[in-house]
């Protein structure tokens, strides 16, 4: 394979690119809304049998297909292009930032298994996750994806000292939101309930 990537015509390595790129967009879509469906079905325990049982039945179902057809395919696509790009750009392998980054990938990845995990503990009613676990677990690979996004852009002059408040504040705004939306969730469903 090695071989034939170097016998390519230049243009390859840009359609290498753009389709590492479109991958990276699928993916981080998947793994976005994966994790909220998670939340919706935990939240979903908190109902009446039969309706219980039904949403739950529906989120697995939405789950393994958003999974299994988006999620997972656009993982496959995004690593394949990497690796086609770095046998384009071997170089690339002995530059810290990309030594990084890939540091980086690999605990998106981690972080990808985990959801089907999680998903297959779910469906078999034994997770012990709750929404707000799962609400700070759905933060995640948002900061990977500035990380990795701005170590792409930045490369070796990445901005060490903006680049780790930006990172640090962005932490701390984000577990503060997901803290104020649940408190103000909970709120309105007491107040619907009349138990407020």
């Amino acid at each position: 394979m090695v071989d034939l990537i170097m016998t390519l015509p230049p243009e390859a390595y840009l359609w290498f690119k753009t389709l590492h790129i479109i991958g990276v967009v699928v993916w981080f879509a998947g793994l976005f809304y994966l994790v909220r469906l998670f939340i919706y079905h935990i939240e979903s325990r908190s109902l009446e049998s039969e309706l219980k049982k039904a949403f739950c039945e529906q989120y697995s179902l939405m789950e393994r297909r958003l999974a299994n057809i988006i999620t997972t395919p656009g993982m496959i696509l995004t690593v394949s292009m990497a690796i086609c790009l770095l046998i384009s750009q071997p170089e690339w392998l002995k530059q810290t930032w990309m030594q990084v980054k890939l540091g980086f990938v690999f605990l998106l990845l981690v972080y990808h298994f985990l959801c089907y995990r999680l998903m297959a503990q779910l469906r078999r009613g034994e997770c012990e996750w709750s929404g707000g676990q799962l609400r700070a677990l759905n933060e995640l690979p948002t900061i990977l994806l500035v990380i990795i996004v701005m170590l792409v852009v930045f490369k070796t002059q990445f901005p060490t000292e903006a680049a780790t408040w930006f990172v640090v504040l962005l932490i701390i705004f984000m577990a503060a939101s997901i803290q104020f939306y649940a408190k103000w969730r909970k709120k309105k469903q007491l107040e619907l309930t009349g138990e407020l």
